[in-house]
């Protein structure tokens, strides 16, 4: 994809991925970069070398909110070329032990609003006949592991939005890319590992920093990649997902406990 004088809207831009990702599209000739943040008053500003880097309403908690929010971007929203659906939550450990309000929230950032952004943005995308959407779905929405239940199925979720829109969207002149993200060195990581840390043997988990990410997201992007995987040792949880169910199996047997470990 040529991002020259293009459009972007990157949700979750206040910190980790989505911050990083706004810094990396700055350097790059876009026009206007829409950093979407619920507070964009607290937004640190971002320099750009080429077009304008602004911070924009994006309230993800609600259908309501949602259609707020893209109602008050206006021509900016018709005008998105490449849209990156980042923004999630999580929460986890054993599924009886899990705050359902928390779950439902969960499932509301991550696939309800993945979808209703999307379907805010791709009619004017189809009309122009140019286009991409970008969706983060994580290593879990491959690898279903105990103690991620919830998000699991949440990402998972977005793993079959994309690739059915991706075959929607064919001659259409808009793309789709699916991220498989690994672990990206964030305080969301880092409260991934306190929550599955209960459960779950983390030691092993690989670890990429945002900046390296972005700079990968933004290759595939200029390439037009389907399918961004995660490379490292993460790789091979993809690749046992695609085997028999006992490969992961044996994996889950050796990390998890139902028993806390701390």
């Amino acid at each position: 994809m040529d991002l020259t004088g293009a459009t972007a809207l990157v949700t979750g831009a206040n910190r980790g991925i989505g911050r990083a990702l706004v810094e990396r599209f700055a350097r790059e000739p876009l026009k206007l970069v829409l950093a979407g943040v619920r507070s964009p008053e607290r937004f640190e500003p971002i320099a750009s070398s080429s077009g304008e880097v602004r911070p924009v309403r994006m309230d993800l908690s609600s259908q309501a909110s949602i259609d707020e929010c893209c109602d008050a971007l206006g021509e900016d929203l018709r005008h998105v070329d490449l849209l990156v659906n980042n923004a999630g939550l999580m929460t986890g450990g054993l599924l009886e032990e899990q705050q359902m309000d928390e779950v439902y929230a969960m499932f509301q950032v991550n696939l309800a609003a993945v979808a209703h952004l999307t379907h805010r943005v791709l009619p004017s995308m189809v009309e122009r006949g140019s286009g991409k959407v970008v969706n983060n779905a994580s290593i879990s929405g491959y690898a279903w592991f105990p103690a991620a239940t919830t998000y699991a199925a949440s990402k998972a979720g977005v793993v079959a939005l994309t690739q059915s829109l991706r075959r929607e969207l064919r001659d259409t002149g808009v793309t789709t890319l699916q991220l498989v993200t690994p672990g990206v060195d964030t305080d969301m990581l880092d409260a991934t590992e306190d929550v599955y840390g209960r459960h779950m043997d983390t030691s092993a988990w690989d670890k990429v920093s945002p900046d390296d990410w972005a700079d990968r997201v933004l290759g595939a992007i200029r390439d037009d990649r389907d399918v961004l995987g995660p490379g490292g040792k993460t790789r091979l949880a993809v690749l046992a997902s695609h085997g028999p169910a006992r490969l992961l199996d044996a994996a889950s047997a050796r990390m998890f406990s139902r028993r806390p470990r701390r």
